[in-house]
């Protein structure tokens, strides 16, 4: 499919061919028949990514910091390659659209063939096809055509604002900035019974507001403010609505200050300055007010991407039921889209779109993309208003064995995926075949960038592919059990990202066809492939005496609404990053862990109490590790320490950038080399290893007791309770034995 794709790190435009979105639970694949270009917003996004990093730099001094304190914790080379990956992604640009669903998956009220206006940056994007959550959908009515649709997402920014502002029947109301939000701000005003004076530097766009509903307007900022005193009896304006896009400029709001009556408010939609002077808002008393975007819902992950809806009661106007408003205003007649929508152009021509904006050649409001017949008269600007393996079950101390090449698949092309695994796969001397991500344009990227054969949205591809004998994983965490028992059953060898598996439920059964089929499994818990790890090996050699270990992570805070804290999407933070932990220090001990238990913090007002916990394991031979995972630590302390204890000796890890040996009265490093060590390439070449020769670095009974442990450590949350933990394989049965029905408690 055709998709509109913009390089942050040059800025260039491009219309790339990739492979459509694939149909999920919770949304809808809806064939895009019309998207809007956003002009401010999107202008600005191109403007950006032109800069030079140094522009980048001093338009957004928020990610400088951020870049900072990351080279302080993980250096400079690992953060300048972090954040190269990051420009390099490609932005869909687009989020507002219409079009027709074409398949919905756990979405009531929507159906296949349903005309829909979709919402949504990264949803609802200038591209031939979109999967989007089933929260930012909303039928279209009957009477609105595509092309109008097209512009719910943009309304109902100017819908929010607007409730922002609380206006009453006969207030006066001033809008800056008279682009398209700007003017669909003014005709929502005075459809709430409001008297709008229109103020914009462009003569015609006053002009077009006046003709649209303002009673009044000005396009001089030198007589402005007298023609606002006039507009209101001497008052000045109950409400100023900002609805410029001047990015880092604060000459709306000193101007909004100036207008405003005393007890005034200011709404605030555009991208603007916020330096508000003080004294003359302080003597005017003033209310400042910033409206988000299209209303509740925006940014909350649990309501755009889980599909939790806010109880009308209490929330009676969401994203949703703003993009219904205003489809609803647009079909009465009360807003009119006719003089605003100026400019259509063909999806093949969508680069001459952004031309026209980025030069100026034509003046433009409104400037739709069309898809499919360019005759269809709903797409005119309005003139009024694969098969399972069978091998016999083998020990889990050997696997089936690829002679040859070794095939790789990848599912999941995330930032980390290809910036940590794609470098030493490729070091591997393997065949990168296939890449498969729930969008086209990320799996494009990742076909380029690693030289894989081709790329795709559709996994079933790759499980069919015989010339991939190896998948690497690296989806959400609720699909890691799925995408590793489809890949076991299509005989192919699993390397999937932590956790392996959300529920006990799903690792017994992870472990039965893993069995069965004798391929293997391993996780990307890669610290105990560090040479640090090694180095603690060594020190401590072959002993009879147990060891002591402590380990702090200094985690730091994730956003509430957070997808790894949602406990079937990430399954909380202890299970979604814990096993890392876990795994490492039972590599450490070498010796199967007999019973956790795990206490969580008590939580505060920006955090959970779940984000910091203690988790303290025993092991077989009496060695004794206690994780402390803290979440509201200071960034500028490293994230990681590890201190072992045993036969009289200590050793320390620091962040995986420095060790230290300490036995008898003195001190020794080991020779690493400089860098952060966490063992991410090692632990590619012991996975391509262990399937060339048939015999795992890491046992899959030691990748499943692991699994197992942390899960026992999660589930000990609740009640406090120590769990006592199996060996090797939880829930195996022995070769005389039928294995017990499996519990998902």
């Amino acid at each position: 499919m055709k998709q509109v794709l913009q390089s942050y790190r040059t800025g260039e435009l491009w219309l790339a061919d990739v492979a459509p979105p694939n149909a999920a639970p919770l949304g809808a694949r809806v064939r895009t028949r019309a998207s809007l270009v956003s002009a401010g917003t999107e202008k600005a996004v191109m403007a950006l990514a032109k800069k030079s990093l140094v522009g980048k730099a001093r338009a957004r001094p928020d990610l400088v910091r951020r870049v900072l304190q990351k080279a302080r914790q993980e250096g400079i080379w690992a953060t300048v390659e972090q954040v190269r990956q990051k420009l390099e992604v490609p932005i869909p640009m687009g989020y507002s659209a219409a079009g027709v669903i074409e398949d919905a998956v756990d979405c009531p009220g929507l159906a296949p063939g349903m005309r829909v206006a979709i919402a949504g940056a990264g949803y609802a994007a200038h591209a031939e096809m979109n999967w989007v959550p089933r929260n930012l959908i909303v039928p279209l009515p009957a009477g609105v055509s595509f092309a109008e649709g097209a512009c719910a997402t943009v309304g109902s920014i100017a819908l929010q604002g607007v409730r922002k502002s609380e206006i009453r029947l006969g207030d006066r109301v001033v809008v800056i900035g008279m682009g398209l939000i700007g003017n669909l701000c003014a005709q929502l005003a005075a459809a709430s019974g409001a008297r709008v004076f229109a103020y914009d530097l462009s003569k015609d766009k006053v002009a077009l507001g006046i003709a649209t509903g303002c009673s009044a307007g000005s396009a001089d900022p030198a007589t402005v403010v007298d023609e606002v005193l006039a507009f209101s009896d001497g008052h000045g304006a109950d409400t100023v609505i900002i609805a410029a896009s001047a990015s880092g400029n604060s000459q709306p709001m000193q101007l909004a200050v100036d207008l405003a009556r005393l007890g005034g408010k200011i709404v605030v939609v555009g991208d603007v300055g916020m330096d508000v002077p003080r004294n003359e808002a302080y003597t005017k008393e003033l209310e400042v007010r910033l409206s988000m975007s299209y209303g509740p819902g925006r940014y909350d992950a649990t309501y755009e991407e889980r599909g939790q809806d806010y109880p009308y009661a209490h929330v009676r106007y969401t994203e949703q039921r703003n993009l219904q408003s205003f489809l609803e205003a647009v079909e009465d007649g009360r807003v009119d889209l006719q003089p605003l929508l100026t400019h259509s152009f063909g999806i093949d021509q969508a680069l001459d779109a952004y031309t026209m904006l980025q030069t100026g050649s034509e003046p433009y409001i409104g400037v739709v993309l069309t898809y499919g017949d360019s005759d269809d008269p709903e797409l005119q600007l309005p003139s009024a208003p694969r098969p399972a393996s069978s091998a016999a079950s083998r020990a889990a101390t050997s696997v089936r064995k690829v002679s040859g090449r070794v095939g790789i698949g990848m599912i999941g092309a995330g930032s980390y995926m290809r910036s940590q695994l794609l470098g030493p796969l490729k070091q591997a001397d393997v065949d990168l075949v296939g890449v498969v991500n729930r969008t086209g344009a990320s799996a494009k990227l990742a076909e380029d960038e690693g030289g894989f054969s081709w790329s795709s949205t559709d996994a079933d591809r790759l499980f069919e592919d015989p010339s991939v004998h190896a998948v690497f994983i690296g989806t959400r965490h609720r699909l890691h059990a799925e995408m590793t028992i489809r890949a076991l059953k299509a005989g192919k060898h699993v390397f999937v990202e932590k956790p392996l598996t959300l529920s006990e439920a799903e690792l017994a059964e992870v472990a039965r066809v893993q069995a069965e089929t004798g391929l293997y499994i391993q996780v990307g818990t890669n610290r105990r492939h560090s040479p640090y790890t090694t180095a603690v090996h060594e020190a401590f050699g072959h002993r009879a005496d147990p060891l002591a270990i402590t380990y702090r992570i200094n985690a730091g805070r994730i956003p509430k609404d957070h997808w790894l804290r949602d406990p079937d999407e990430g399954g909380g933070r202890i299970i979604g990053e814990g096993v890392h932990f876990v795994d490492w220090c039972q590599a450490a001990v070498g010796q199967p862990i007999t019973r956790v238990i795990a206490v969580p913090g008590t939580g505060g007002p920006t955090s959970l109490p779940e984000d910091t916990f203690c988790c303290v394991l025993t092991f077989a031979d009496g060695s004794l590790a206690t994780i402390l995972y803290a979440a509201d630590g200071s960034r500028a302390l490293e994230k990681e320490r590890i201190e072992v204890f045993g036969l009289g000796q200590s050793f320390t890890i620091d962040n995986w950038t420095a060790g230290k040996h300490y036995s008898g009265a003195g001190s020794k490093s080991p020779k690493v080399g400089r860098g952060m060590h966490k063992g991410v390439p090692e632990q590619i070449a012991a996975f391509v290893q262990s399937i060339r020769t048939g015999t795992p670095v890491v046992p899959v009974d030691v990748t499943l007791h692991v699994q197992h442990a942390t899960l026992a450590a999660a589930a000990t949350f609740a009640d406090g309770i120590p769990r006592e933990v199996s060996w090797p394989r939880p829930g195996a049965a022995s070769d005389d034995t039928e294995a017990p029905a499996e519990d998902a408690e």
